[in-house]
């Protein structure tokens, strides 16, 4: 078929599977869950407070795509800026809502805002949407009049520094410059207990969480897919990273998790290589590691492949190494096993294939050219809420060594250049081993270079 970009749009959204969008969004009955679980973990007589993020302005009277914190998200499933959370520890009555360990805070309705940056979730919504009987306005804050002298023990997400950023900061920092009214700097016992039990709470995925992250992986898999069919000398950065995020947004995915990094020859080496923009030549050897974000749940994978199809020997060497290294990685992703187990495995095997080939003189100098950590949690942020400690069943974490030799490196010339991470996103289980989550995208060389003959709607 010709490259005809016009062509390839038209068609492709029948590729791949079709779902309506929203159709799977997480029911209030799990954020509900959640915030009892949080409550618990809470001691007597204290007060809990999570903020939503603001708008953030990106340049004059433009703001960035909103993103919610994650935390609050967890907690509510309220996507809307310029909200707060309470949580109680032991039961309060606010008006005809008795009873109550919940408190939540939206902003009000305001037609002229909605016309431009659209509608506004009212309380019956936010009450639906989160399962939280109490909901209020912000401009009804100061009625309550809550004495938080009164609690032992107050707990705030974030510090309350009044944000002024984007279209709603007339809002926001009257609700941050209420909060310190009333929340002396004394009053505050800790921000940093808060973030502990979310990060436990969060470590571990439940199945509705799981199906989400295995979406997003899916998704973007098939844009991986594409692109190692459609890849080509000539071929720019960024055309290789918009084959991916195609993909991910024609399938329901809400943005990336993070800034795509699709780096060639000598920017394969740059660890968080951004710009994108440079051309793909023949003999180059191609990182991607791009993730699409399903309903706020992000995948993380990346793959190494070359450009024109095949690899060069010294690319094999290096390629092999990395790979026997992830599955050495993959396979100690076991319950109670350390969170660095996977590290260990990881470096042990290519700091001695490093000596191997003559690249290092002794293992010590492995970091030179393996300086980054092998795992990190994968969830509702790229990298997720986790205690750090031993493995355990539901978590979700990535496994992704790489080696990167850029050109002066001091070693032999014919490796300069090479840079290769393979990253994919495992699952802990209860028994037996892990399950890899993005693996249905090819790893072996044998099966890339097979993928890389298929016919391609950019070829």
């Amino acid at each position: 078929m010709k490259s005809n970009l016009s062509v390839f749009f038209i068609l492709l959204p029948t590729l791949f599977f079709g779902q309506s969008a929203d159709v799977d969004l997480l029911p209030a009955s799990f954020f509900k869950a959640n915030r009892t679980q949080f409550i618990a973990q809470m001691p007597a007589h204290s007060v809990a407070i999570f903020f939503a993020n603001p708008i953030r302005n990106r340049s004059n009277d433009v703001d960035y795509q909103y993103s919610q914190n994650p935390n609050f998200y967890y907690l509510t499933g309220f996507r809307d800026p310029d909200a707060v959370l309470l949580l109680f520890k032991e039961e309060k009555t606010f008006d005809s809502n008795k009873g109550v360990h919940e408190l939540l805070f939206i902003r009000p309705k305001d037609k002229s805002e909605e016309m431009w940056a659209g509608k506004r979730s009212g309380i019956s919504e936010a009450q639906k949407i989160t399962d939280i009987r109490a909901v209020y306005t912000t401009t009804a804050f100061n009625e309550f009049g809550i004495d938080f002298t009164k609690f032992e023990e107050v707990w705030v997400e974030y510090p309350l520094q009044p944000n002024t950023e984007g279209r709603s900061k007339i809002a926001l920092k009257n609700l941050v410059d209420d909060f310190n009214k009333k929340l002396l700097p004394q009053n505050i016992v800790d921000e940093i207990k808060p973030i502990k039990i979310m990060a436990s709470c969060r470590e571990v995925k439940q199945n509705e969480e799981i199906a989400l992250v295995q979406r997003a992986i899916d998704i973007s898999v098939e844009g991986f897919i594409e692109l190692m069919k459609a890849i080509k000398p000539g071929f720019k950065e960024y055309q290789a990273q918009a084959i991916v995020e195609y993909f991910v947004k024609n399938n329901g995915g809400e943005y990336q998790g993070y800034p795509s990094i699709c780096g060639g020859a000598g920017n394969s080496c740059i660890l968080h290589y951004q710009d994108n923009r440079d051309s793909l030549k023949s003999g180059d050897l191609l990182l991607a590691d791009m993730g699409g974000a399903y309903h706020g749940y992000t995948a993380d994978i990346t793959r190494t492949f070359p450009v024109n199809g095949k690899f060069t020997d010294e690319q094999k060497l290096i390629y092999n190494l990395v790979l026997k290294a992830q599955e050495a990685g993959i396979a100690v992703c076991l319950p109670g096993k350390s969170f660095r187990a996977t590290h260990e495995a990881t470096f042990d095997i290519i700091s001695k294939g490093l000596v191997q080939l003559g690249i290092i003189k002794n293992d010590k100098e492995a970091d030179q050219y393996f300086m980054h950590g092998t795992s990190h949690y994968l969830g509702l942020d790229v990298h997720d809420a986790g205690t750090y400690g031993p493995l355990k069943a539901g978590t979700i974490i990535t496994v992704e060594p790489g080696i990167y030799i850029p050109q002066g490196s001091p070693c032999d010339k014919k490796w300069w250049d090479i840079g290769v991470r393979i990253e994919d996103d495992i699952l802990i289980n209860e028994k037996g081993p892990a399950t890899n989550l993005s693996g249905r995208l090819p790893r072996e060389i044998d099966e890339i270079e097979q993928l890389m003959l298929q016919q391609s709607y950019f070829k």
